[in-house]
């Protein structure tokens, strides 16, 4: 999608009657609540069948409905129309990378995006210039990574789609090809994950230390970052199968599956706030020059702090990361806002922002 052909819808638009949009799943309550604290009409765009948390339960965040079959309809161009004539300006979660679809998001939705619609890909480990060589570049410790199993000479964590959904990972441990080839080979067993996927695994170093997920903003308006705070994941069945007693576990002897099904929001000591910006601005940097305009808007950096108090990065969101938990457990925005903000409404006050000055296209592709 060209930048002319943004700039001209947003040109065309009533930028009094601006409408935020978002795709019905994974942070949409979030955006479009703090839609509502800016005073923005919202709409979301549902698929048939997943849509009564947003048409039933909370109807009253949502201005306007787009019901879909399927949610990738979402670029055919009488949907694009409806968008348009709502002059909506659509932020980016998971769903709408992982449903839509990298292709159709570039080339095919002409709604502007608040954010970089080319750098949504790069959440995915087999692109290049994908987020491991973006951390490389911007300088930011990362873990080992091994080439092949016969490489293992520490304690690694496998990462691998599942077999029956492929946005999800499935995740084991190892700390030799022999004991990768053993787990491997139970959770195929299982029905878990495929050989075929096994190929293409990422081996990586387990980093020791306490998780912490930073949620950024950084904003092209006042090339300013923001930190909207912390989070850790909730896992299942991980967090179930470490909730029993440690001989319990032993004699389950069960594979573990981490997948996320929420999040607990937590706070980092003061003395390591500084570092955790820094890393954020060496990665908007890095973004600058390897995918222009770079970083707009919401992105999260998931890591470990270490011992020796480094943090290591692991895994990139560089869209909405989803986690509603920040707004009211972290105090780093108001600390500077004076008010609890979080992703939804800085996205809001991004765009409000973006109107009062004129500058919209500037925080859009």
């Amino acid at each position: 999608m060209s930048t002319e052909k943004i700039k001209e819808t947003i040109s065309k638009y009533n930028k009094n009657k601006i409408c935020i949009g978002v795709l019905g799943s994974h942070s949409a309550l979030e955006i479009a609540h703090g839609a509502k604290q800016e005073g923005f009409p919202t709409v979301v765009v549902c698929q048939k069948g997943r849509e009564k948390t947003y048409v039933k339960y909370y109807k009253n965040l949502f201005d306007y409905v787009l019901l879909l079959d399927n949610f990738a309809d979402v670029v055919k161009e009488e949907n694009l129309q409806k968008l348009k004539k709502l002059n909506t300006i659509f932020v980016p979660n998971r769903s709408f990378s992982v449903y839509v679809g990298y292709k159709n998001i570039e080339e095919k939705f002409s709604i502007p995006i608040h954010g970089n619609r080319y750098m949504l890909k790069t959440e995915e480990r087999n692109t290049p210039k994908n987020q491991y060589y973006l951390l490389k570049k911007a300088g930011i410790p990362t873990p080992k990574t091994f080439r092949s199993p016969d490489e293992i000479d520490r304690l690694v964590i496998v990462k691998v789609p599942e077999k029956g959904r492929k946005i999800e990972r499935a995740f084991f441990y190892a700390s030799s090809s022999e004991e990768f080839k053993q787990k491997a080979k139970q959770r195929i067993k299982k029905g878990i994950i495929r050989q075929a996927d096994l190929e293409e695994a990422v081996i990586e170093e387990y980093v020791i230390g306490a998780k912490f997920n930073a949620n950024y903003f950084w904003s092209p308006l006042t090339n300013e970052l923001d930190l909207l705070g912390f989070d850790k994941r909730i896992q299942t069945d991980l967090d179930g199968v470490l909730d029993l007693p440690a001989n319990e576990q032993l004699e389950l002897a069960t594979p573990t599956q981490n997948v996320e099904i929420g999040h607990i929001g937590v706070t980092m000591r003061e003395s390591q706030i500084e570092k955790i910006l820094e890393t954020g601005e060496q990665f908007v940097k890095t973004c600058k020059k390897e995918y222009p305009p770079g970083m707009i808007g919401l992105f999260a950096l998931q890591g470990a702090v270490t011992k020796e108090l480094e943090f290591y990065v692991f895994d990139v969101s560089p869209r909405v990361p989803g986690c509603p938990c920040v707004e009211p457990t972290s105090p780093y925005m108001k600390y500077k806002y004076g008010m609890e903000v979080g992703p939804g409404r800085r996205v809001a006050m991004e765009i409000k922002r973006g109107i009062k000055e004129d500058r919209l296209e500037e925080i859009m592709t």
